[in-house]
């Protein structure tokens, strides 16, 4: 809908795929994308080190000349690889060779659909668990905004609940959630991409479940 709006008005359309390109299906053609960017670690999960665009040959033309910084010029760099086959300047090698070895991964795993059906029973299943604990989540599992990616919790309304102790008391199990939030809401994201399984998110839970038992979270 945003694709046909951005097209209907004559402007460049540029998504930013940091955190869903690799498990996200995104259809260029249908959503009139111009530039995709994203990252070689992620979804893709390789390791961070370069991140790269995907743009439509006809609007990357109309760039040339456009840079504002010498390095990040796209036209130069793409120009410069098609004739030499190399980057302009020194490449990230142990991240491209990463990016290799991820994508060899992703394609071993079945492709987009395979990695999504990976994510996607991380978060059904700690959505599940972290419900029966007694969390809840800021938005639920067949909610149509809610994605795969990473899910946020309300903190719990326990006088107990403290987020940098229950935060310390993962860390000291080796088990690491994010240390922050992104809305005005009081609230605590938990991430269900990168080399994850089910068994992973599993420990996870029964360790969260221990601690809330430990300070008392919940009746």
């Amino acid at each position: 809908k945003i694709g046909k709006v951005v097209k209907k008005h004559s402007k460049t359309y540029l998504i930013d795929a940091m955190s869903s390109f690799g498990a996200i299906n995104i259809d260029f053609q249908r959503a009139n994308i111009d530039y995709l960017v994203s990252s070689a670690n992620k979804c893709i999960e390789g390791i961070p080190g370069f991140a790269f665009c995907i743009a439509r040959k006809e609007v990357f033309k109309l760039s040339e000349g456009n840079a504002r910084s010498f390095s990040l010029d796209l036209f130069d760099q793409d120009s410069a690889s098609n004739k030499t086959g190399q980057f302009r300047f020194t490449p990230p090698t142990h991240a491209l060779l990463a990016f290799r070895q991820a994508l060899k991964e992703i394609k071993a795993e079945g492709g987009v659909e395979g990695r999504f059906s990976r994510y996607k029973e991380n978060r059904d299943l700690c959505i599940s668990r972290m419900k029966e604990i007694g969390f809840e989540p800021y938005l639920d599992a067949d909610d149509e905004s809610s994605g795969c990616i990473i899910t946020s919790f309300r903190y719990p309304k326990s006088e107990n609940w403290n987020f940098q102790s229950f935060y310390e008391k993962l860390s000291e199990q080796n088990m690491l959630i994010y240390p922050g939030k992104v809305s005005n809401a009081d609230c605590f994201r938990i991430g269900h991409i990168g080399r994850i399984t089910p068994n992973d998110t599993a420990k996870l839970l029964d360790t969260i479940e221990d601690i809330s038992l430990s300070m008392k979270l919940f009746n």
